[in-house]
């Protein structure tokens, strides 16, 4: 009898200690999971600075590039030491009350989020702790390409020190609203009007590209851009191929972007034991993303193909694919993802041009790629997500999609981007600190800005040659 317990416990000691063995493996899996997507999403980044130095003139090559270094720079820390309380403490918006969920309010995010106090336990190291880091680190990475993506419409006219300012407040606090209202479990978008926006095409890509449309409004054209009659001049950039590549860097970037918005099961903090989930508790597989997001760059490739011939727009038609289907790339079968990229890079160019017929001088096409194809997105959901649960809950019980809930979200996304952009940059305006002088932007921004060249054999200029249509 004694041999016969005493294997029986031998079996239960083994038993628990696999136990206790998958749960260390889950948890360094979760860790490991969060901690690629940051490396991948800074490609985005490098992607960003290969195209719009790309898309810059000899004399602005390396001040577009030092605007993409600052803002990465400067959002982190701006991040970690408001960002991401802001995140934390108003999903229900105004006083920053606890939200149905319990993980909103203020007092909630002083307990996590502050990185002092008592809070600092989750802000630091901390070896009972392995999800808070890298789970800061993938939103931070979130906020510092939302800030990136304005950098582009601006460059060879912006203030080094006015561009900063811009990128903290869209990267630390316009997009942080938006996320804790239409992101979070809490945020009232998503429990009272069934907003969903699983990869971000209106909180991070709408708002970035409206705030950007804000300050363009402020900021004024490029010197030599328009004629006197209205009509436009095409500005070439100094490198296609660098630009090119750097949107297809965009496009490598994107996978860790989306692999971050999913939650992984088996932790304490996850809506699930045994199956990953949206980051609003619904169910979803990174098998589901592959299918989609191939198929999303696919279609806008060639949906922007068929319009233009253009290597620019074809690429930037990638892009346009992606966000175009991200707000459900959880929901949608690859077929229909795959008509809505290709229908997203078929309008992408008539929006740019619409834009530039009304004077507005976006020298990348950002506010049409993230801007006018970010909401695209949010409202397509609407219609082919319709019904959908948009939150986890029980039956009949949890909000679920509707067009009329993707269109208030959409208009609150354009809001949260525009207005802060348009104050913000006229403000700066009226200090002097939002466009350099005549003068600087004529003779070139690296030779007044920069201490270095960026080709210094090959000159400084490039000319302004008149618009033509691709061929």
């Amino acid at each position: 009898m004694e041999e016969q317990l005493a294997e029986l416990a031998a079996k239960v000691a083994e038993l628990e200690a696999a136990g206790g063995g998958a749960a260390v493996t889950n948890t360094m899996f979760a860790e490991t999971f969060y901690y690629i997507t940051i490396p991948l999403m800074i490609l985005i980044h490098a992607g960003f600075l290969a195209y719009e130095m790309g898309a810059s003139r000899l004399k602005n090559v390396l001040s577009s590039g030092v605007k993409n270094i600052l803002a990465f720079a400067f959002v982190i820390p701006t991040f970690y030491f408001f960002g991401w309380w802001v995140y934390w403490g108003f999903p229900t918006g105004l006083p920053g009350a606890p939200g149905p969920a319990g993980i909103s309010g203020v007092e909630y995010a002083n307990a996590i989020a502050w990185g002092w106090g008592d809070s600092a336990q989750y802000m630091g190291p901390n070896i009972a702790d392995q999800a808070s880091g890298v789970f800061f680190g993938a939103f931070a990475l979130f906020a510092a390409t939302t800030a990136s993506i304005m950098s582009g419409a601006v460059i060879e006219r912006i203030q080094t020190i006015g561009f900063i300012i811009l990128a903290i407040v869209l990267g630390s606090f316009a997009w942080v609203v938006a996320a804790a209202w239409g992101w979070h479990a809490d945020g009232w978008l998503v429990t009272q009007w069934g907003v969903h926006d699983f990869g971000a095409a209106g909180l991070v890509h709408a708002v970035a590209g409206f705030f950007a449309l804000g300050v363009l409004i402020n900021l004024g054209p490029r010197i030599g851009k328009f004629n006197a009659d209205g009509t436009a001049n095409h500005i070439p950039g100094h490198n296609m191929p660098l630009t090119v590549v750097g949107l297809m860097l965009i496009i490598v970037g994107f996978w860790g972007f989306l692999m971050a918005c999913v939650i992984v099961p088996g932790e304490a903090w996850s809506w699930f034991g045994d199956k990953p989930s949206t980051i609003y508790g619904t169910p979803i597989t990174l098998s589901a993303l592959s299918f989609n997001i191939l198929m999303a760059v696919a279609g806008g490739i060639i949906g922007s193909w068929v319009m233009t011939r253009d290597p620019f727009w074809m690429m930037s038609g990638a892009l346009a694919g992606i966000i175009s289907t991200a707000s459900g790339l959880d929901i949608y079968y690859p077929a229909l993802a795959f008509i809505i990229a290709f229908s997203a890079g078929v309008i992408l160019k008539p929006c740019a041009d619409w834009l530039e017929n009304r004077g507005i001088d976006d020298a990348v096409g950002a506010v049409t790629v993230h801007g006018t194809i970010g909401l695209y997105g949010v409202v397509m959901l609407g219609i082919w997500g319709s019904g959908f649960p948009a939150l986890q809950g029980a039956a009949g019980e949890a909000p679920t999609i509707s067009f009329v809930g993707q269109l208030i979200g959409a208009v609150v996304f354009f809001l949260l981007g525009f207005v802060p952009g348009y104050v913000c940059s006229f403000i700066l305006k009226m200090f002097g600190l939002l466009r350099v002088r005549e003068g600087a932007e004529r003779a070139g921004m690296d030779l007044v800005k920069v201490p270095a060249a960026g080709y210094p054999e090959w000159g400084t200029n490039a000319p302004v040659t008149p618009a033509h249509p691709a061929e």
